[in-house]
């Protein structure tokens, strides 16, 4: 007998057995059938549960393979920065927040990008020792890879000018050899770490502010890359029962061989919260301009990026993690470190097959894959190695990507010449870099557009543009293959679990420009309504 029935709806399941159906029926949390109302309305018992979805479209709950809980919980407790036109607005902001908080503390804002702005130069500590010079200011840049900072900052961390570089950072300087408050990669943590930390109790409750809003894009898993106090955090929701959000956490760089020494491997954990792969840095971020290059940027003929690890570095790292049982996710933006991530997986495969070691059990990808040169196009689907993409960083990154690179932009952000050259793509947002929102997510794939409707009509390099039904599998089939997770969750058949998402409309049938738009009214996980015209209370 059936928990749960759902009925009067569009059933897209991503199952290609069975495509389409009328009804769904679950028990114990999983889905139990998958087909025509009154065939499973005969499966009902008195007790069951009946809800008449009033024509609405269910697909798989969509899964995000790459976001930063602990930031983006932290991120909406900040000063919000992103899209903000002008360095002028910014500091506008700063000013106001420092006049509303109390006066003890470090004041925090995320997601400004000076690329955008009227000249496009990093902003420095005098910029915003003009509007708040008495307490320490710390600004995280949308991509993350840079600290603005004011003066006091500077002092408390004891950056001068006779402070050196760490090990793949850079403390920005003026032509007096003084920093100017802008600091690059690691160096952002010689600041960082004099902030104080959030205690776990904080955490895990800004994590479930951050947990609502996603059940309100129609998020149902996500992929974690923060660090043990988000995974700490986490533990506790889950040993509260207050999970409701399916998570795979990665390790980052940092903590892998404290997590070889706990004995940790991939897939400890459960179903609603386990580990994942390694994830190491090869370079820096198109924002910052610190993307590692094989040609230089257009107007930089001396800026190359910044490689974060060496080749025979990651190589290690690798190969020591497959030979352990993980597989590695490699953050990679700029062309010359995307080579360099993919020559280190050739290697990788070889060293597995001659251990015996099938492809198909180390999930290896890169993570953002942003520009890739006309030659190694074709590696990741001959290396079978997944192209981790988020979309919508192609439509909110473009002018910065024409910028910078010029030309080369045309195989950059671009899901369609993996898919073509027969990769396996996962999909995200690199929430807080960018919102979290699915469907916002599909529309960029889909159209290239922003939403307001820039670049224009056809979209920034239209012939990028994907299918609807390639980016929905995106977001669910192919976000769960990427995490070893595609036989119980990303489609919506017997056994899998009941994670789903209920849309107002058919997104493959609706005005590409309008999928934005589409309504979320129902998110369903582990077969409990979490948000929606269904939920209780």
């Amino acid at each position: 007998m059936f928990d749960r029935i759902l009925t009067n709806c569009r059933v897209w399941t991503l199952d290609p057995s069975n495509p389409e159906a009328g009804a769904i029926a679950l028990r114990a949390g999983r889905i139990a059938a998958v087909g025509g109302r009154e065939e499973l309305l005969n499966g009902a018992a008195r007790d069951t549960a009946v809800d008449d979805l009033g024509g609405g479209v269910v697909l798989p709950g969509f899964e995000d393979a790459h976001l930063h809980l602990q930031w983006t919980a932290r991120f909406l407790q900040q000063v919000n920065l992103m899209n903000v036109p002008s360095k002028e607005e910014t500091l506008r902001l700063v000013a106001e927040r420092a006049a509303e908080a109390p006066a003890d503390g470090w004041l925090q804002g995320s997601g400004w990008a000076q690329g955008p702005w009227e000249g496009g130069e990093f902003p420095t500590a005098g910029d915003i020792d003009t509007v708040v010079a008495d307490r320490p200011v710390a600004l995280r840049a949308r991509s993350g890879h840079a600290l603005w900072v004011n003066s006091l900052a500077l002092r408390i961390a004891g950056i001068d000018e006779r402070t050196e570089d760490p090990p793949g950072g850079e403390i920005l300087r003026g032509a007096d050899g003084r920093p100017t408050g802008m600091l690059l990669e690691t160096a952002a943590d010689l600041v960082a770490n004099r902030i104080p930390k959030p205690t776990v109790e904080q955490l895990a409750e800004w994590m479930l502010h951050a947990q609502q809003l996603a059940w309100k894009s129609g998020l149902t898993a996500i992929q974690d890359l923060d660090g043990p106090l988000a995974f700490e955090a986490m533990q506790l929701l889950r040993q509260r029962g207050q999970l409701g959000l399916r998570i795979v956490k990665h390790i980052n760089d940092t903590y892998i061989h404290h997590a070889y020494g706990l004995g940790l491997k991939p897939g400890l954990g459960d179903e609603w919260l386990s580990i994942g792969a390694l994830k190491f840095y090869a370079d820096g971020a198109l924002g910052p301009v610190s993307a590692l290059m094989i040609d230089p940027y257009e107007g930089q003929p001396d800026n190359y990026g910044m490689a974060l690890l060496g080749e025979e570095e990651m190589l290690e790292l690798a190969i020591e993690g497959t030979r352990r049982g993980f597989a590695s996710a490699v953050h990679a933006i700029g062309d010359l470190a995307v080579r360099r991530v993919l020559d280190v997986f050739e290697k990788v495969r070889a060293e597995e097959a001659r251990l015996g070691i099938p492809r198909d059990a180390r999930r290896h990808r890169i993570e953002h894959l942003q520009l890739v040169h006309p030659d190694d196009v074709h590696r990741c689907a001959e290396l079978d190695v997944i192209a981790s993409i988020q979309p919508i960083h192609g439509t909110e990154d473009y002018p910065m990507a024409d910028r910078y690179w010029g030309e080369r932009a045309r195989l950059s952000y671009n899901a369609r010449v993996q898919l073509d050259a027969g990769a396996r793509v996962a999909f995200g947002s690199d929430s807080p870099v960018e919102r979290f929102e699915p469907l916002h997510g599909i529309h960029a794939a889909v159209t290239r557009r922003r939403l307001d409707g820039s670049p224009g009509p056809e979209g920034w390099y239209p012939e990028a543009r994907l299918t609807v039904e390639e980016a929905v599998e995106g977001f669910t089939r192919g976000a769960a293959y990427s995490a070893g997770l595609e036989k119980v969750r990303g489609t919506l058949a017997p056994g899998f679990v009941g994670d789903l998402v209920v849309l107002d409309r058919d997104p493959r049938e609706v005005d590409p420009h309008e999928i934005a738009q589409l309504h979320v009214r129902g998110t369903m996980t582990g077969g409990v309504w979490r948000f929606g015209e269904w939920a209780e209370g």
